[in-house]
């Protein structure tokens, strides 16, 4: 049975409405799949507070070499603009088209790693680090070079030496690669000190241009021409007719979208620690406050300089002449295993373009009947329960309780009975030592068309 719930969205305080939600600031260079997470990143930019969209130069694109225009962004922002009308009647909390276009300017694009000019992308950037009206982080995401965010960085440096560290409490980065040097050169010898969160991805090439060779073949169904025309492409208004798919209609690569997957609240927590995982993939520290991909290889040492495609260790694998693919789809697994969740959530996002309300699905609540948060000793059960979860369309929920292994420090196996089901509980092992967690993972995804998925993350530490 549907329900309906705009009103009661309209109802609810804006404090209400932004609790809990990341603010993010996109610089991008315009590659092809720049476009193409361009088209997910504005059905998505009702998850999230919209802080700027930068154009940026990269080591691959600038202004005059493989650059799609200073204005490449307009046409999908005039296409938002078409179906935004449709979007909140799904959420009101939608940005209207013309908060967007206000946000939307050109950075530093003239070189790769250009970052003398002061440009009217930096300046947005100084302007939303320097203002004290919002607390929260900006997670600040460069899908192409830094360069640009390199600039603002001096350029607060040059004028306001004496509010470096409080900006920088504010910084978290995410970057696809280090797409130049400016990183290297100028970010960490200038504001290393003050210890930014960063986390910088190879990760992303699973759901790249190599996405074929990478994703198991079971996952490879959501990005077919035949899901991607059935879902995206066809009959969904005209923003998503934009989507640059492969000539076939298969999916082409959208290397940028881990950046803003990752600040999704989804309930898997992430943006509480990079090594957590969630839709973005999951990171380890590796020096400072640097976070990377975990490198499925014993005694691997990471380089001290860039991780870029020159010496990120998922690129250079599959560089050797017999690369060793089972190694890889491992070191892939923290964004594949995600892939079914996320590609139906775009799916979702697609109807609401061009559907109302009661004719579209809309993800569940997953609530926990309990903290999420837990002490419990060896040979304790630990009783869990998501029974207060819900689903504003009515439809029917499944369970899946499972061990996010990866995710805790305790390594061994739990058995969680009754996994399928609204409750559940496990014993904690008898090996369990103090101070270990366990991270459990409730995956709800609902009865409607697609299948939308949401969760809830419990971690229990071990106490003696």
């Amino acid at each position: 049975m549907k329900v309906m719930c705009p009103l009661l969205l309209a109802l609810l305080t804006l404090s209400q409405l932004v609790q809990g939600r990341a603010r993010v600031l996109v610089t991008t260079d315009g590659e092809i799949d720049d476009e193409c997470s361009m088209v997910r990143f504005l059905l998505c930019a009702n998850e999230f507070d919209v802080e700027g969209i930068v154009l940026t130069s990269s080591q691959y694109h600038w202004r005059g070499h493989r650059w799609a225009g200073d204005d490449w962004v307009q046409p999908y922002l005039d296409a938002y603009e078409k179906v935004y009308p449709n979007l909140v009647q799904h959420d009101p909390r939608y940005p209207k088209p013309t908060y967007l276009r206000e946000r939307t300017v050109v950075g530093n694009v003239n070189a790769e790693g250009e970052m003398e000019e002061i440009t009217p992308g930096s300046e947005l950037i100084v302007r939303v680090l320097l203002d004290r009206s919002d607390p929260r982080p900006v997670w600040i995401q460069a899908w192409g070079g830094i360069n640009t965010i390199a600039r603002a960085l001096k350029t607060i440096e040059e004028r306001y030496p004496e509010r470096m560290e409080e900006v920088a409490r504010k910084i978290r980065f995410f970057f696809i690669w280090e797409q130049d040097s400016t990183y290297q050169d100028y970010i960490r010898p200038h504001w290393g000190r003050h210890n930014i969160l960063t986390i910088v991805s190879d990760q992303f090439e699973v759901i790249a241009y190599d996405w074929r060779r990478l994703i198991p073949p079971p996952q490879q169904q959501f990005f077919s021409a035949t899901w991607m025309k059935q879902h995206i492409l066809d009959h969904h208004g005209p923003l998503t007719a934009l989507y640059k798919a492969q000539p076939d209609g298969s999916f082409r690569s959208e290397g940028d979208s881990p950046a803003f997957l990752h600040a999704i609240d989804t309930g898997l927590r992430n943006l509480e620690s990079p090594d957590w995982g969630g839709w973005g993939g999951r990171y380890v520290r590796v020096r400072e406050n640097i976070w990377l991909d975990p490198v499925p290889e014993p005694g691997y040492r990471y380089p001290e300089g860039r991780w870029f495609a020159g010496s990120a260790w998922g690129r250079l694998e599959r560089r050797k002449k017999e690369p060793n693919y089972a190694v890889l789809t491992e070191y892939y697994r923290p964004i594949w295993q995600w892939v079914e969740a996320v590609q139906n959530d775009f799916a979702a996002r697609a109807d609401w373009c061009v559907r109302s309300y009661r004719e579209a699905n809309h993800p569940p609540v997953v609530k926990l009947g309990h903290p999420q948060d837990l002490k419990a000793r060896p040979g304790q059960t630990v009783r869990l329960d998501a029974r207060p979860s819900t689903d504003p369309d009515g439809n029917r929920l499944n369970y899946n309780w499972w061990h996010y292994r990866e995710a805790g420090t305790y390594r061994g196996q739990i058995e969680i009975l009754h996994s399928d089901q609204p409750t559940a509980s496990f014993v904690v092992p008898r090996d369990a030592t103090e101070g270990d967690t366990i991270h459990v993972i409730c995956q709800v995804t609902d009865g409607g068309e697609p299948p939308l998925t949401r969760y809830r993350r419990v971690i229990v530490t071990v106490q003696r």
